[in-house]
């Protein structure tokens, strides 16, 4: 199965749309179709900018659901290095749990504040998870 991580842009453009390819990435983690990870950091993370007032117009009850759900998903990984690698400080812990998960990829809507490529694991965008997935289902 294919292990990923999911940026918190990801996350936040898909949670209040429920449409589009960000959308699509979060709902193959949730049915299980990719192997999601991530940390206690990156969960807390996720649930901080969800509830920041930019999303006043998102519940507590979809918020608690979306986290909810990724903890039932997901893999909680301890990554045991701290990286420096982003110019972005907060993204070094995404990177931080892409080593410790040995992902495939690492999923954001915002590549230039990560490498190419980290380690074994790939920087891509949702857009190009899902058509990867569809790929591989039409083989």
């Amino acid at each position: 199965m294919i292990r990923v991580v999911l940026d918190t842009n990801i996350v936040v453009s898909a949670v209040p749309t429920r449409g589009g390819v960000e959308a699509y990435a979060l709902d193959l983690a949730a049915a299980r179709k990719v192997q999601l990870f991530v940390t206690e950091a990156i969960l807390a993370e996720y649930e901080e900018v969800l509830r920041r007032g930019k999303f006043s117009h998102l519940s507590s009850k979809v918020i608690d659901g979306t986290i909810a759900l990724m903890r039932r998903v997901a893999i909680v990984v301890n990554p045991t290095e701290t990286l420096a690698a982003s110019p972005d400080e907060s993204d070094n812990r995404f990177l931080e749990c892409a080593d410790a998960a040995d992902a495939d990829y690492l999923v954001t809507g915002n590549k230039r504040h990560f490498p190419g490529e980290w380690e074994q694991t790939a920087i891509i965008g949702a857009r190009e998870l899902v058509e990867m997935l569809i790929d591989a289902e039409r083989s």
